[in-house]
């Protein structure tokens, strides 16, 4: 069920005249009963032709989606997962994320499975064409709890299989670490295998105050290299919590996804 959309515009006076309802649509479609108590769902989220929104991780310039389900009911907990995004480069400019329409798989579990979870609230997206536009999107949708597959049910399991693969069993990085005049640089050096290049490493600390720089990759055989900078908001060196960094390793024909490295050059 898609509700209206509201929207603060940046860019050009064309983005004014632009209704954000014309450009995105959000709902919440039923999945299928995973067991324990869990349920599958998505949110769906299409697009007027030409126009991109972004990944969890937007790029050098972007909006991260953020959604806000405070209104919702009959609802224990919400988990959501990413697909395999595109990377877009315009005028050395990179950002990361999907065009024309993407299912988000969601994993619910009710409070009382024996009656329906109302998931309501707001989008908040980045959307993108010749100008970009901010946009908030309301949804309301009824998702029951135990039914049978929906009609979304494929394109939700597409969806899924697209999610880059967790687990050490994928992936392992050995990190150096260095101080620069404003923070710091790490050099990963990770062994996985071929994800189809062009290849994209994505950093993420413990902690969300910081800069960093989009990685510098090479690869050589089973071991790819990524080198970063990481700036504080003091621009001072500071220490890096290895164990909690995490790393996605984008590629062409797939993505892999683990936490943790340990120190030394490997």
């Amino acid at each position: 069920m898609c509700l209206a959309a509201s929207s603060g515009l940046v860019g050009s006076a064309a983005a004014a005249q632009t209704a954000a309802s014309d450009i995105v649509a959000v709902n919440v479609v039923q999945g299928w009963a995973s067991g324990n108590g869990h349920d599958v769902a998505a949110i769906h989220i299409r697009l007027a032709p030409g126009w991109k929104t972004y990944w969890r991780l937007p790029g050098d310039s972007g909006i991260p989606p953020v959604f806000d389900w405070s209104a919702s009911s009959n609802v224990a907990s919400v988990g959501i997962s990413w697909p395999h995004p595109e990377v877009y480069e315009d005028d050395g400019v990179r950002t990361i994320g999907y065009k024309s329409e993407v299912y988000l798989p969601l994993d619910l579990v009710a409070r009382n499975p024996a009656s329906p979870m109302r998931l309501s609230g707001r989008a908040a997206l980045g959307v993108c064409r010749e100008i970009c536009m901010p946009v908030e999107v309301a949804f309301s949708s009824d998702i029951t709890p135990g039914a049978a597959p929906g009609p979304a049910a494929p394109a939700i399991r597409a969806a899924l299989a697209s999610v880059p693969r967790a687990g050490l069993a994928a992936a392992t990085a050995s990190c150096e670490v260095s101080p620069i005049r404003d923070g710091l640089r790490l050099t990963a050096r990770i062994k996985v295998a071929p994800q189809g290049s062009p290849e994209f490493v994505f950093l993420e600390p413990d902690r969300d105050d910081l800069w960093i720089s989009p990685a510098e990759t090479h690869r050589e055989g089973g071991t790819l290299t990524a080198s970063a900078e990481l700036v504080a908001p003091d621009a001072q060196p500071f220490a890096l919590n290895r164990s909690a960094l995490a790393f996605t390793v984008l590629g062409r024909d797939g993505s892999v996804a683990f936490r943790g490295c340990t120190p030394g050059p490997g």
